[in-house]
């Protein structure tokens, strides 16, 4: 069914939104604004997804998207949109989600986090598939809402020297005995300082299902010495990754605080450095840790916050539940001389008890940076605002406004808490995922 409707807002996965007869029909491609004529692609009795198939009166803020394979590849949603149309649909998912769902509204709405809109990704997990109808090897991102793996042979949102070896990859892998056997490629980028600034390091962890032949090896060998790659076989889960020749160490760097931070290719570290950069400058001077404060740093990794923190002469208590990221962490303290201004201990924050934060001693701030499940049982064991110390102020960085918003209700209704001040950070440009930042006050 085709129906022309003027699109009203976007929602969090960069669908137009418009009501057709009372019922929200969700329009792909579609911008607030525009008058459409939508394809209805699937109804459900309290709702609709449809296509724009023409656009009636477009939008001031359309734009042509940058990348050929846009549309296909499920990698982007947004390049059809001007970017600060994008900033300004992800700071309103994050207010709306904070009153409808935690009934709060910020005191200050935090200018955006912006950077780079292009090749800014420094991880991705890429898809292998061997498909003989589409001539042979893929290498991409899976298309739109598909498990079938993109027909691409460029990209504009990783650095210019992945995106050009895109094709070439699908070339060796073709090449190879397993390459049906060979599913993924998970790309981790590292940055080292030189003379000339700061060089990138590519490291490609290949998933294989079946041990590489003497041919493969040679194969591989080549192309890292080609191209300047290095490439890591991952047999099973992540503890079986190892490096195929060699291994430079991988680090990303903080420079405004002298921390270089480094990790392993199978460690989370932030997909885009450059946002990274300013958001750590932002949540540092919105927590502002003092000297002689002890600030904890809850998700702490290996240490994205908490070295921060320490640097700015505050004791940073890191806890995380990954004891491998602890020991990561312990690690980059002392690379960066700062174990005497640490400590890191592991622990379920998934299942926060008094007594878990009763053990971490005086806590004068605190930085929670929680996965997408949010933080609610940890923040229902925060002590409850006190007026005459304590615990003063708290930095939540999120990457889901749903459960920020979930989590702020408690802090908010429970625990006494002011919502001080939120703003949104743009750490994936062109697509509709919001990350965010919020300040609790007592």
């Amino acid at each position: 069914m085709a129906a022309d409707v003027v699109i009203e807002s976007l929602d969090q996965e960069g669908r137009g939104v418009a009501h057709v007869d009372g019922k929200a029909t969700f329009v792909e491609g579609a911008l607030p604004g525009e008058l459409v004529q939508a394809v209805t692609v699937r109804e459900r009795p309290t709702y609709a997804v449809a296509r724009a198939e023409n656009i009636r009166k477009a939008s001031a803020s359309r734009v042509a998207p940058r990348c050929p394979h846009f549309g296909v590849c499920g990698g982007c949603t947004l390049q059809h949109a001007h970017p600060s149309l994008q900033i300004a649909a992800k700071q309103r998912a994050l207010e709306d989600a904070l009153a409808r769902i935690g009934r709060v509204r910020p005191e200050i709405v935090l200018p955006p986090i912006e950077g780079p809109a292009w090749e800014y990704r420094y991880r991705a997990r890429l898809s292998v598939r061997h498909v003989v109808k589409k001539g042979g090897v893929l290498v991409g991102f899976h298309e739109r809402k598909s498990s079938f793996v993109a027909d691409m042979t460029q990209c504009y949102v990783v650095p210019r020297k992945l995106s050009t070896l895109l094709p070439l990859l699908r070339t060796l892998i073709a090449s190879l005995s397993i390459r049906d056997r060979l599913p993924q490629i998970e790309v981790a980028i590292g940055e080292v300082a030189n003379d000339d600034g700061v060089a990138l390091v590519y490291a490609l962890m290949l998933r294989i299902l079946e041990p590489l032949t003497r041919d493969d090896a040679v194969a591989l060998a080549a192309f890292e010495d080609l191209h300047g790659v290095e490439f890591w076989l991952q047999t099973g889960g992540p503890a079986t990754v190892v490096p195929f020749r060699k291994a430079t160490a991988l680090a990303y760097l903080l420079p405004e605080f002298d921390l270089r931070m480094p990790f392993a290719p199978t460690e989370f570290t932030q997909v885009n450095y450059a946002i990274n950069r300013v958001l750590v400058r932002r949540a540092m001077a919105l927590l502002s840790p003092r000297p002689g404060e002890r600030v904890a740093d809850f998700f702490c990794g290996l240490g994205n916050f908490t070295l921060p923190i320490a640097r700015l002469g505050a004791h940073a208590v890191g806890v995380e539940g990954s004891a491998a990221l602890v020991k990561r962490a312990q690690e980059n303290a002392a690379a960066n001389g700062l174990t005497d201004r640490t400590t890191f201990l592991a622990a379920n924050l998934f299942a926060g008890t008094e007594q878990t934060i009763a053990s971490l001693g005086r806590i004068d701030r605190a930085l929670i940076d929680p996965p997408r499940e949010g933080a609610v049982e940890l923040v229902k064991e925060l002590p409850a605002k006190d007026a005459s110390g304590g615990l003063q102020r708290m930095v939540y960085v999120s990457c889901a406004p749903g459960t920020l918003a979930r989590d702020a209700s408690v802090l908010v209704h429970e625990r006494g808490y002011r919502l001080a001040a939120a703003g949104v950070v743009n750490m994936f440009p062109h697509t509709a995922h919001v990350e965010s930042i919020a300040v609790f006050d007592a």
